[in-house]
């Protein structure tokens, strides 16, 4: 890289051992040292948190987003007060995101082209074009130190051939970005993406690092990827880029991810952790991570950080700051933001030092042990008594130990184990959460949000759990919504399960060290009260229905239509009439009108011809686990949506179907068995 940099960088030390370094720039406002993090001021504002604590925090930079002020207040707000920096009052620096993310995160409300992103407005309703022209005009009335080249952000586990277009219109946007800006003296960065496949990343950075651009993004991680895998693209992306311009991790992360990427060469950070999780009374410290709405805090007149010089563990105590969560008062989260801002600059001014002296390893090593602790014993206490045993045995079911060491239920009386092979909450990830992209479809559409075109609150996603078992597909699927809250706005979520015994479940609540994802206040209130409403996010409620299945189904007042269904019954040895066409019709009676997906493990003929014989569409489903493939079936109105992307049985299922011991439903005459036939070889997915 030979062109001059408007932001003047200059690499100060590199440390032995690890691709740490140190680095000043400058902005127009104001000096830069590095490694750095950038608190998030989405809206011209750092939620909870006053400007002029920020810099006392030691806050260089804030980062706002230009898709959220585009809409409000708008670019002529911004040109009447002069820029950014007047209107809220903050004489540092500013870095703008482009939009980018923010249209990736609303998948059902826009389009994507050459042009650029169209999507509706949460404001007003407005049909909006995003383009990189755009997302550039609108940086520039707001006035920001650094701007983002508008690109297009997809999850970091995409196939090869979408993470490909994705870079190259990428590419072609960050042209257009840097000839958009014209004149302006505002620093430009662009965003290397190419998902976690090394070559497609190595293409993206040579093209981008052929243009002037005064830094660059590692863009396209925390969304989806592994910690490991996104320290190893990390590491791979900082390398490619030129050593004379700042390296930026985008959207990243808890202080321990932050200190691995600085080992890994990376200069600047964004995250809404530190604020967001305030408000839940989370605190990271020197000792490791406080939950202060736990009891044990309630009378502690002990500062959260004896070892921290922010205000909020100078003047106060974990005694009031327990008092101030539990209340839910908003002094409580703008005093822990504060903390937790503050720790962020400390352990970047603490990192820096370590490089500027040479001793970055032996403080990375120290670090790495206690960042990531659990809520250390503050104050201590003694070991509790030793709990009697309980007996791993209820009613018709016992707790199984798999070779590798987790545990599972098993049917005494079949044999049959939930989840044998693989742990229980890997299984529910892949086969239920992941395969229904439940992650994406519960981000919300700005077009349900207050003031747009919409009326009333977004419509709820409605799952329903068929086979609720140990509650491994239910908590999946609550934790997965849970984490997309925790990032921005959500869709709510009605889950409901259905159950004939409930001692499988209570049965595993009985062991939750086997058991951990049952660690959370739901599965108990569903084993005692059949209902649950979570008292932490607006949104999120879980209802059980005990009994038959079909019955409940024929007799239950009214149940919301799905838009999910995890169907995880025992199978036919162990149930064999909820796979049976009779019990398919019963669902399709109730459902097929919607537009729904089921999802379920077995691919067995007799299933799926049950399945198309009730009016169901019938989709091959990914491997999960030591299974190669799974099924999902749709309802006609999701089928004919266009929205669905599994690929449905073809001729070669009809070959093997014909083939088939299975082919027809037990019990047919010779007469219902040609009616039957005629069904399936006239369905309309054929």
């Amino acid at each position: 890289m030979t062109t001059p940099s408007r932001l003047h960088f200059q690499l100060q030390a590199k440390a032995t051992g690890s691709r740490a370094r140190a680095a000043v720039f400058r902005t127009l406002h104001n000096e830069v040292r590095t490694p750095l993090f950038m608190p998030v001021g989405t809206q011209a504002t750092v939620k909870s948190q006053l400007p002029e604590t920020l810099e006392q925090s030691g806050s260089q930079i804030l980062l706002a987003n230009t898709y959220h002020l585009l809409l409000r207040p708008g670019p002529e707000v911004f040109e009447k007060f002069g820029d950014i920096h007047r209107f809220m009052r903050w004489n540092k620096s500013v870095l703008t995101d482009s939009g980018g993310f923010q249209i990736f995160s609303l998948p059902h409300s826009r389009s994507m082209s050459e042009e650029g992103a169209v999507f509706q407005s949460y404001v007003d309703g407005k049909t909006i074009l995003l383009s990189p022209e755009k997302s550039i005009a609108t940086q520039r009335s707001i006035g920001s130190d650094i701007m983002m080249v508008l690109d297009q952000c997809i999850p970091s586990t995409a196939g090869k051939k979408e993470a490909r277009a994705a870079l190259e219109i990428t590419q072609r946007w960050a042209a257009r970005s840097l000839a958009a800006r014209g004149d302006s003296p505002q620093s430009m960065f662009a965003i290397v993406q190419g998902a976690l496949f090394p070559d497609l990343r190595k293409v993206s950075a040579e093209g981008l690092t052929s243009m002037p651009f005064d830094g660059f993004a590692i863009g396209g991680l925390a969304v989806g990827e592994t910690k490991s895998e996104r320290e190893d693209v990390c590491a791979l992306t900082a390398d490619l880029l030129p050593a004379d311009r700042p390296r930026y991790l985008m959207g990243v992360g808890t202080p321990a991810d932050l200190l691995e990427a600085v080992h890994r060469g990376v200069d600047m950070f964004d995250c809404i952790i530190p604020t967001q999780v305030a408000r839940r009374g989370t605190l990271f410290t020197s000792r490791g991570i406080l939950d202060l709405r736990r009891s044990v805090y309630k009378f502690l007149e002990n500062p959260p950080d004896p070892d921290c010089s922010c205000p909020t563990c100078a003047h106060y105590s974990c005694g009031y700051l327990h008092h101030l969560v539990k209340t839910q008062e908003s002094l409580g989260w703008q005093l822990m933001g504060q903390h937790n801002i503050h720790f962020y600059h400390r352990l970047m001014t603490d990192l820096r030092q370590s490089i500027l002296e040479d001793r970055f390893l032996a403080l990375y090593q120290q670090k790495r042990e206690i960042l990531d602790l659990p809520d250390p014993d503050f104050p201590a206490t003694p070991p509790p008594a030793p709990k009697p045993s309980r007996s791993l045995k209820l009613g018709a079911y016992e707790v199984h130990t798999a070779p590798a060491g987790f545990s599972s239920i098993r049917h005494c009386a079949s044999g049959e184990i939930m989840h044998a092979c693989t742990p229980p909450m890997e299984e529910a990830q892949a086969l239920y959460v992941d395969q229904s992209r439940l992650a994406d479809r519960v981000k919300l559409d700005p077009a349900a949000l207050p003031g747009s075109a919409e009326s009333g609150a977004a419509t709820p996603l409605v799952i329903w759990d068929v086979g609720l078992g140990a509650a491994a597909n239910a908590m999946a699927a609550l934790l997965c919504w849970e984490a997309q809250a925790t990032a921005g706005p959500v869709r709510p979520l009605h889950l409901v399960s259905f159950e004939n015994d409930l001692d499988s479940l209570r049965l595993a609540l009985r062991h939750k060290s086997r058991f951990p994802y049952l660690r959370h206040s739901a599965p108990d209130a569903i084993a005692m009260r059949g209902t649950w409403k979570s008292r932490q996010f607006d949104g999120l409620q879980w209802e059980l229905h005990t009994g038959d299945f079909q019955e409940t189904l024929r007799t239950a007042a009214t149940l919301p239509a799905p838009d999910l269904i995890f169907y995880d019954m025992f199978s036919c040895r162990s149930q064999e009439e909820v796979w049976t066409l009779e019990a398919f019709q019963s669902l399709f009676a109730a459902c097929g009108h919607h537009p729904a997906e089921l999802f379920t493990y077995s691919t067995s003929t007799a299933v799926r011809t049950a399945l198309l014989g009730a009016g169901f569409h019938v989709a091959h489903g990914q491997s999960s686990g030591v299974k190669t493939e799974t099924t999902i079936a749709l309802t006609p109105p999701r089928a004919r949506s266009g929205l669905s992307d599994h690929p449905l049985l073809g001729a070669a299922w009809l070959e093997k179907w014909h083939r088939s011991h299975a082919k027809f439903p037990p019990g047919l005459d010779p007469a219902g068995r040609a009616v039957f036939e005629q069904l399936i070889l006239q369905h309309p997915q054929f």
